[in-house]
């Protein structure tokens, strides 16, 4: 595999888990939230700053607070991010995660791990999450309403479209080995 794939997901979809199995499987990087800290470490910008609000568009509010001159300092984290992605594409094969890759990675793979509301509620349900049951759906759509408002801030395109993506899996529908297998299997007959 010489392409860099780039994974969008639902949350709870099991996108970040796919992405783990699928990296394994081509024996290439994979980068999800270790991004942040390794972003953290090529600016000036702290680890634990950029932890609070990556994946976040700037506000009215905080637009405000920045005079003509300043730069908010979400878009100061996503160049941070978008610049290291940029390396990391330009290294080799790997597997990165949301994030924009798939925009500021022109000419990746694009994939889009997505899933029914009512399983992505009992996927989290399952793990560990210390969200309380009664919370988890407000939770989980609160967390795909901020990473749809960042990308489509940051990229000008729909989030969660299907035509933005090479593939696109229901991982409810086919597990998440499933989704590995199926996406093998597209990029086993990948012409570009």
């Amino acid at each position: 595999m010489d392409k860099v794939i780039t994974v969008s997901r639902q949350f709870g979809s099991g996108g970040r888990e796919f992405g783990i199995k699928l990296a394994k499987e081509l024996g290439i990087p994979f980068y999800d939230k270790d991004l942040i800290s390794m972003a953290a470490q090529n600016s000036n910008l702290s680890e634990e700053f950029m932890r609070n609000y990556e994946e976040s568009a700037p506000g009215i509010f905080s637009r405000t607070l920045y005079s003509y001159y300043q730069m908010p300092m979400t878009d100061q984290i996503y160049i941070a991010q978008s610049n290291l992605i940029k390396q990391l594409a330009e290294k080799g094969p790997c597997v990165l995660i949301g994030r924009c890759s798939d925009v500021i990675v022109e000419n990746s793979v694009k994939i889009y791990v997505h899933a029914p509301i009512q399983y992505r509620i009992e996927r989290k349900l399952k793990m560990d999450t210390g969200i309380a049951p009664e919370k988890m759906e407000d939770h989980i759509k609160a967390t795909d309403k901020k990473r749809k408002k960042y990308y489509e801030y940051y990229t000008d395109q729909k989030w969660g479209m299907a035509e933005n993506h090479d593939l696109c899996m229901d991982s409810s529908v086919i597990g998440i080995d499933g989704c590995v297998e199926t996406a093998l299997m597209f990029l086993k007959h990948l012409v570009r």
